[in-house]
């Protein structure tokens, strides 16, 4: 006889008086989901700064999430599946914080048997005793018998990336904001980009490109370029070099790409002397997956096409530094190749393997490499262990390092576009942080750009302090 059924109680079984009751408390997430379904979105429910100087001093459910939970204890335990709602009546008496229990409670007041309506009075009362909702509700309850397994409610994976940004953009806090020079933004999301960025007082911006046309997407767009210095350039190689230029005389403390290829920018920065640090340059894109638990770094998917593993070595040790600047100690740095064994006819297991004894060598250091590593192996503990493999990085890499460009490329839009992660980039290794972005991008990626870009500079400058003294 099976024991995981659950059955309904019909018309016939209710009695005047009988009643049901759930237990349920609130958490960050629920409010989080029920404003994901609903679509309200009111800042009562999601930003404390805002709640907080409300009347209700503070983050609050939305009302009807306790009206919510009255449908569930009636559709799910009394009377069960089968009933209807008719009618509801609800009276909101006190606010629900996160944090609080609540006890929902549906009793039986009146019985129809001419419609079979069931007509029960409903309460929710917090752990303190408190009222905090109340009413009735008519529902057309179930006539037939049924036992049911039970069901599984879908999952529900929560992801905000205005929080995450937020979070982001709290580490900048008390830091100056970085004078940037934005190199051809002529375009809408390059320009709006770099002056929403100037916003967050993450920059200071300096726009490089025909003055005309941007004054003349400004107007278009409603961008407001108060607070910007333009400086003419006839075109984008001639605003990559003047960016470059300044860069190299100190002008500015970081570099941003507008509406021009990358391949342009490079160049410029490579032809000045002063920007080379003796590290080779690379890209790092950093993203915050939906289904992973911390930020994950991408090196390098834009900038070195084939490295060689003296190339890699740098590219590992700028990702190590700038995720150490991040707030990561003691980075997990996960060589990627397609299997996770070292194979002569693959070439990058080979690095992988270089790469990890070098690390143990002194070679690259800051961080624990391993590799090779399957993407999966890297990411997941569980394909770890399925696998047997022993590893401090396996399941928890903080950094994946790709075989060329072509595989991090597809790697990194394949983490933006299917599997809706978050993500920002910028380029490190020259003298100053260049913040990269593609031309698809959004104002935010930008945003996020300038935002890594500065606490790059930053950490610099705190750098350059401590070896001045």
């Amino acid at each position: 006889m099976k024991t995981d059924l659950i059955e309904n109680v019909t018309y016939d079984e209710i009695t005047l008086g009988q009643s049901a009751r759930l237990l349920r408390t609130l958490t960050l997430a629920d409010i989080q989901a029920f404003a994901a379904v609903s679509g309200d979105v009111n800042p009562a429910h999601l930003n404390s700064e805002y709640a907080n100087d409300t009347l209700l001093h503070g983050v609050i459910a939305h009302g009807m999430w306790g009206g919510a939970l009255i449908s569930a204890l009636l559709g799910n335990q009394f009377p069960g599946f089968g009933t209807i709602y008719v009618e509801q009546e609800l009276h909101f008496t006190k606010p629900v914080r996160i944090g609080d229990t609540l006890t929902v409670t549906a009793t039986v007041v009146k019985k129809d048997a001419v419609n079979k309506h069931v007509k029960l009075d409903c309460q929710l009362v917090n752990q303190k005793g408190e009222r905090v909702l109340y009413g009735t509700a008519t529902v057309l309850a179930p006539t037939r018998k049924m036992r049911l397994p039970p069901v599984v409610a879908p999952r529900i994976q929560l992801f905000d990336p205005q929080a995450r940004f937020r979070e982001l953009l709290a580490r900048t806090a008390g830091m100056p904001a970085v004078r940037c020079a934005v190199a051809h933004p002529c375009d809408m999301e390059s320009l709006k980009g770099a002056m929403d960025s100037a916003g967050f007082g993450l920059i200071i911006p300096v726009l490089i490109g025909p003055e005309v046309r941007i004054r003349h997407i400004a107007e278009e767009a409603a961008i407001d370029l108060t607070g910007a210095e333009i400086i003419s350039a006839a075109h984008s190689h001639e605003a990559a070099e003047k960016a470059a230029a300044m860069a190299a005389k100190g002008e500015v403390g970081m570099l941003m790409k507008g509406s021009l290829h990358t391949d342009e920018l490079i160049h410029a920065v490579l032809a000045q002397p002063a920007l080379r640090t003796g590290r080779r340059m690379s890209h790092v894109f950093r993203f915050d997956v939906p289904l992973y638990d911390k930020p994950l770094l991408i090196t390098d998917a834009a900038l070195n096409i084939r490295p060689g593993l003296l190339e890699k070595v740098d590219i590992i040790q700028n990702a190590i530094d700038f995720a150490r600047t991040l707030g990561v100690k003691i980075p997990k740095v996960a060589i990627l190749s397609a299997v996770e064994t070292v194979n002569p006819n693959i070439p990058s297991t080979l690095d992988a393997a270089a790469l990890c004894k070098m690390a143990e060598r002194g070679q690259i250091h800051g961080g624990i490499l391993d590799g090779p590593l399957a993407f999966d192996n890297a990411i997941s503990l569980h394909a770890a262990q399925v696998k047997h493999i022993e590893s401090l990085v396996a399941g928890e890499a903080d950094i994946l390092v790709v075989p060329d460009l072509e595989s991090g490329n597809m790697l990194a839009k394949q983490l933006e576009y299917l599997a809706g992660a978050s993500g920002a980039g910028l380029v490190l290794g020259a003298a100053v942080p260049i913040a990269l972005t593609s031309r698809a991008d959004s104002p935010l990626a930008r945003v996020s750009s300038a935002l890594l870009a500065q606490l790059a500079a930053d950490n610099a400058r705190r750098d350059q302090s401590r070896q001045a003294w």
